[in-house]
């Protein structure tokens, strides 16, 4: 058995890039996704509820 190192995904643990949406789980409301915060940190203008991302 060859040991290749780590050169899979485990252990890289990156976001999902810049792009995207935070959605309200309760309501449906969609906010843009502001790079560097993370949608589950950020709660909803409408409802309250935390965001996810989408």
């Amino acid at each position: 058995m060859v040991n290749r190192g780590n050169r899979g995904n485990q252990g890289n643990r990156r976001g999902l890039g810049p792009q995207g949406m935070c959605v309200c789980p309760e309501c449906g409301e969609e906010i843009p996704h502001e790079r560097g915060v993370p949608c589950y940190e950020r709660a909803c203008p409408q409802c309250g509820a935390k965001m996810i991302r989408k």
